[in-house]
């Protein structure tokens, strides 16, 4: 009996995904381990790999399919004494009845001949170097989504590279080797291959294509990835059903700013930045008005016993939110640490499910765009996000005086639901506390 590959759930909540790419081709022989697909989820795109040995019999859903839910049969692998004629009586639901080969008829005559002749190409192309095969200008390109992006970045012809991963698929490393012996350059009469995506305007050319409106305007349109239609429904839900309510907060960093120079001015392992600073500073602020650290749960408040701080990143897919764990315990070059790990594969697409989902509090910083203040969306079901904005000198008053000081300006988005102005604004007070006394962040 052929061994059905279903759709995963690769997260708690994930009821359906898309099926961005496949990795092999009917007729490859996969191991346990070996990489089939890459599945795009509500907030990455994750790899699917194979539990059992066999032949890929049969891909039953396409490239590039919306909306296959879990648990559905993606693919079918034979046995190792089985032959192509095993699939007909193949099991194609979750844990239904086999269908009958009467019912299969009808699909076989649909697309039997498109099979065949696949069956003929693979045959007369096959390779004993996948290697190799990976990388036939006639053939499908295997790639990794960040070595696509950095393709389609330096104008790179997928075609014209050898693949060093697995089964010969082109990762990083081989983009970098590229780029430093300055081979593979695409000519401008060379298109890249669509499975790279198109240079040009679009961030990632998914799907796009050259159009112009009822008045002649051309634009280019650019089908949404389910990341991105996730967070524009969870964004669109939190704005319309949560009563949002804004606080903000002049903090000096001056003190803060020669704290962080002395601290790494002998380091070698690692540099403590300013977003370090103000994960901890805002945890320590947790862990003094718990209050804060909550979540409306519709008929009731959650208060958190931990204190994971969200932290905004920005990706290709869209805003990811990976999650450092218990901050408020941390030291300050394990958050960096933590940080510098998180938001690497968070840009990469490469989070696990339970590092980006849950948290009792985000923070988004723009501060490093010139940003000087601005009100973020919160991220449900939270209660609070901090929006940071950009240190710059302001005159500021002292003893009477006028000064000169750097200050961050700071916008607490809060759900009047579950927290109330006054929980707002001390836990507002306690970060201040934190970031213009930061000796106290250490402690």
């Amino acid at each position: 009996m052929p061994i059905k590959v279903l759709m995963p759930a690769l997260s708690p909540t994930m009821t359906e995904g898309k099926l961005a790419n496949w990795l092999v081709s009917e007729g490859d022989e996969v191991k346990a381990g070996d990489v089939l697909a890459e599945i795009e989820t509500d907030k990455a795109t994750m790899e699917v790999e194979a539990v059992d040995e066999g032949t890929v019999g049969k891909i039953v859903v396409e490239a590039g399919t919306d909306n296959v839910p879990v648990n559905d049969v993606i693919a079918l692998l034979l046995e190792e004494d089985e032959d192509e004629s095993a699939l007909d009586d193949a099991d194609m639901s979750a844990g239904g009845a086999s269908k009958s080969s009467e019912d299969k008829k009808p699909e076989q005559s649909k697309d039997g001949d498109a099979k065949k002749e696949a069956s003929e190409d693979k045959k007369q192309d096959k390779k004993p170097d996948h290697q190799s095969s990976s990388n036939n200008k006639g053939g499908r390109i295997f790639a990794s989504p960040l070595a696509r992006r950095m393709a389609e970045q330096n104008n790179l012809d997928l075609a014209q590279l050898e693949g060093s991963g697995p089964r010969g698929r082109i990762v990083k490393a081989d983009i970098e080797k590229a780029l430093e012996q300055g081979v593979g350059k695409a000519s401008s009469a060379t298109p890249q291959s669509t499975q790279a995506g198109s240079s040009g305007a679009m961030p990632q050319g998914i799907n796009a294509r050259a159009q112009a409106d009822a008045i002649g305007q051309a634009y280019e349109f650019e089908k949404a990835s389910n990341v991105r239609q996730v967070i524009a429904k969870r964004l669109l839900e939190s704005k319309q059903t949560v009563p949002h309510f804004y606080l903000n907060i002049d903090c000096e960093i001056d003190a803060l700013l020669s704290l962080r120079k002395q601290v790494n001015q002998d380091a070698e392992d690692y540099k403590i930045s300013v977003n370090d600073f103000i994960i901890k500073a805002c945890a320590k602020a947790l862990r003094d008005v718990p209050a804060a650290n909550a979540a409306w749960a519709g008929d009731g408040i959650i208060y958190y016993d931990d204190v994971d701080v969200s932290v905004a990143v920005a990706s290709d897919q869209g805003l990811i939110t990976p999650i450092v764990k218990k901050a408020d315990e941390k030291t300050l070059t394990a958050i960096s640490s933590d940080m510098k790990d998180l938001a690497t594969r968070a840009r990469d697409g490469k989070l696990a499910p339970h590092e980006f989902q849950g948290g009792g509090f985000t923070i988004s910083n723009l501060g490093m765009y010139g940003i000087k203040s601005f009100s973020a969306i919160i991220n449900p079901p939270q209660s609070c996000i901090l929006a940071v904005g950009a240190g710059e000198q302001r005159m500021v008053v002292k003893n009477g005086e006028p000064a000169i000081a750097t200050v961050m300006s700071v916008t607490l988005s809060v759900d009047h639901r579950s927290v109330d102005g006054a929980v707002g604004a001390e836990f507002l007070a306690a970060f201040k506390k934190y970031i213009e006394a930061p000796a106290k962040i250490l402690v």
